[in-house]
This record gives structure tokens, sequence and C-alpha cells, in this order.
């Protein structure tokens, strides 16, 4: 594993230190619209424009490249009869350039992950999280790494006077307009190497297929239409899933002032999970971003709540084939109604960075799952009757300090953080009554390092 964080990490080091020549730290890319506008972080999810985003610049010709990306060197250690330890690292890089063509600026997006090289085995652990699939078995108690390909996308902005602009966005992989500015990508998350246990009910859209968004900002308003492929990627994370536009969202994204910025949402995802392929998903969110400049460093919250109404469907009776050839049959013997489960998610999450050298942050969660949580991962698995059944409880803590660097375009950092889950009545047998998770990491970003 060392040597995989070696590579991830030169990975990202080599590409920034191509870009850091006539560097400089920028603050993203305007959405458009009056002086109140915001920033995009994810996709065409957008952060108060007092939220830094560093970023080395360079300009080619008439274009103009930006290079962002982090790397954390993690230890996680999560306790109770479910926990397990491991040393993996989250990571990615952005890359995006900029051009002016005809009445408009053209952008070009790409957004990298190596997660499948140094997340092995398909996940890592994190207690009570649930999603997506590992060789054939759905996920518990563990994250999946990210697609190599998280965005491969271009936009398009049309400014119509001082005070309006169009937006238009779309590729093969990226993120419609559905749900705040995913985890990776929050400045009020920005230090915490670990997704949220809501990434399924709030942002897990931020990698999807076949996405066309269109829009209008005028002044702090923003509104957006996208139609996209709904199924969630696979777990071979190399390459891109094919499938046409089924699923549809909208959302109205505001920027009152400078400090803030919020968004309402909703769209319908069909044939969300590989495993229940006939079930549909309406998911709702809203979020509020805050973000405000101190002398030496910033102070950055988000509120989000999240949530899936997975509709009715009729489940169909078949086999489900998973490696190793065990072929276990549905649930169903006969077409069966399956009723519609609602599943709801609530976060509060703060990012201090104080002193130049200094980040203290903190999380907490309540977060709606399901039932087979009660369940080891095994093939047997997948006959299990999946209902909505506890709500969970975190609450994380930490802390990070900068390292000295020569590197002007990077920012190294070495930290911790831990978390407490209350855990309800109806699954402190199988978890314990007090499970912790404790992460120790270090923090490689490309952008403005400490002065």
């Amino acid at each position: 594993m060392r040597q995989l964080f070696r590579s991830a990490s030169l990975a990202l080091l080599t590409s920034a230190s191509l870009l850091a020549q006539h560097s400089m730290n920028m603050d993203g890319m305007s959405p458009g619209g009056g002086p109140e506008g915001g920033w995009y972080a994810s996709g065409t999810s957008i952060m108060p424009r007092s939220a830094p985003m560093q970023m080395t610049h360079h300009q080619w010709g008439d274009w103009t490249v930006m290079f962002s990306g982090v790397a954390f060197g993690v230890y996680s250690n999560q306790t109770g009869p479910r926990g397990r330890d491991k040393i993996f690292s989250p990571n990615w890089t952005m890359l995006m350039a900029s051009k002016r063509i005809g009445p408009g600026t053209l952008t070009l997006h790409s957004m990298l992950s190596f997660e499948e090289l140094t997340i092995t085995n398909r996940r890592y652990p994190i207690l009570f999280q649930t999603g997506e699939t590992a060789y054939g078995v759905p996920i518990i108690n563990g994250q999946h790494p990210h697609d190599f390909f998280m965005e491969l996308a271009a936009s398009y902005q049309i400014k119509l006077g001082d005070t309006t602009a169009l937006n238009f966005y779309g590729g093969p992989r990226g993120e419609p307009a559905l749900g705040p500015a995913a985890f990776p990508h929050r400045i009020s998350s920005s230090e915490n190497p670990m997704a949220v246990l809501a990434h399924h009910e709030q942002d897990s859209t931020h990698i999807s297929g076949a996405v066309f968004t269109a829009g209008i900002t005028h002044r702090w308003v923003t509104l957006e239409a996208s139609g996209f492929h709904g199924r969630e990627p696979d777990e071979k994370r190399w390459g891109i899933e094919g499938g046409g536009i089924d699923s549809f969202s909208t959302r109205i994204s505001i920027n009152p002032a400078t400090n803030w910025s919020g968004q309402v949402s909703i769209g319908r995802i069909n044939n969300r999970e590989v495993l229940h392929p006939l079930q549909d998903t309406l998911r709702t969110t809203a979020s509020v971003t805050y973000a405000r400049p101190l002398e030496r460093g910033h102070w950055a919250s988000t509120v989000v709540w999240g949530r899936n109404n997975d509709l009715e469907y009729t489940a169909q009776p078949g086999l489900v084939t998973v490696p190793g050839g065990f072929q276990p049959r549905h649930v169903v013997s006969v077409p069966t109604r399956i009723l519609r489960q609602i599943y709801n998610s609530y976060l509060a999450e703060s990012t201090i960075r104080w002193k130049t050298r200094n980040w203290t942050w903190g999380r907490i969660e309540l977060v709606d799952k399901p039932s087979t949580l009660l369940y080891e991962e095994s093939p047997l698995l997948l006959l299990a009757d999946e209902r909505r059944f506890a709500r969970i409880q975190a609450y994380t803590a930490g802390y990070e300090r900068e390292l000295p660097t020569p590197a002007k375009w990077l920012a190294p950092a070495i930290g911790g953080q831990f978390t407490l889950y209350h855990v309800p009545p109806q699954l402190s047998p199988v978890y314990g009554t007090s499970p912790l998770g404790v992460q120790l990491f270090l923090r490689f970003r490309v952008g403005q390092g400490p002065k």
C-alpha cells in the first residue's frame, strides 16, 4: 500500500508541477450573473463567491488552463464487532481549460481519481455506510472508490448583459443539477478524508452518465434542468458505462450575498441500483453554505437535507449471478409489488482555517439506513429483504496542521479525526453500544501553500 500511496501522490504532484509555472491562486469560475454570483464547485453546483478554491493557473495562448487536486494517505480504525482497519488513499485531480469562442465562453472539464489503485478490495471501512457493490455483493460498513473518470464534460456560457447569463453543461460523465456540491468538493468538508454516510441520499449523482444541463442565471438566482442516465456506476472503475438519458432533475440555486449560497433540487432517478434494477427513486435535497474569509484563513459551513423516496415497483423472479458461480434466487417467486420506502438524511458540517497553518472541523449526521446493516457482506445478502430500519447518528471532529514546503503550489498537512456513533437499540447487539472511528492522515493539495 505504501507503494500505491507514492504512485498516487507522484501522479498528483507531477501533473501539478507541469502547471506550476506562472501559477497563481484562483477562486474558481463564475457561473455568470451579477457581482453576488458564486463559483462552480462540481458540475454546476455553486459555492459562495467568498469561498476559497485554490488551483494553479496558466495562460496557453487563448486558453486559460486550471489545475487542482487533493490526495490523502489515511490510516483508519473502526472499532466494535463490525469494525475494521485499513490504509488507503482518497484522491482526485481536476483539469479545466477555458476559452472565449463566439458569443460565449467554452470550458472543458475533466476530473480523475486513482482510487481504484489506492483503495484495495473495492471499499474502505466506514461503520454504517451502505451503497453500491463489491464483487457482486452489496457493500455494508464500507465506502466504494470513485471511478477513474469522475467528470468528462464541457460547459458554454453566454452573457446577456451584466446580470444575466445562459448556461449549458454536458458530457458522457458529469454531475446533473441535483443536490449540493459533492462532498469531496465542498469547502466545508475540504479537510475530512471520509465520505458522508448520507452520500446516496444527497450527492451520489455527482458521477452520472449522459448528462445535459441547461440553465439561466439572473443576478443571484440560477434555475437549471438536467437529463442524465440514472444507473449508478458499476464497480469496474476504469471505464464509462453506456446508457441514454432516462432520468431528470431541476434545481434552483441562490447567492443572495458573497458569503452565502443555497439550493433546492428534486429529481427522478430511474433504475438507480444494479441490485434493484426496476426501482426508481425520487430524490429531494436542500442545502445552505456559508463561507467567511478570516484575516489568516476562512470559515465555511454547510447544512444539507436529502431524501430518497424509493418508489413502488413490481419485483420480478429471476436469477442474480455473482462471482464464484453462485446464483441465488430472488426473494420473490412470482411478480410481487414492493411498497415505497422513504429515507431521510440530515448533515451539518463546518471547517475553520485559522492562523494560516491550522484547520479544525466537525460534522454531524443523522441518516436513515436499511435493514441490510443486520447482515455481514456475503452472497446470501442478496436474499435479504431491504427496508428502512434505523436512524444512525455520527459526530466527527478533526484537526490538521499545514507543513512547511518550498513549493508555493503545494500545500501538505498532517491531521487526524475521530467519529462517535450513536447506535439505536435494534443494532447494538450487532455493532456494540459505542463504536468509534479514528483516522490519521497526510494530505497533499495543489494550491497556494502557507506563507
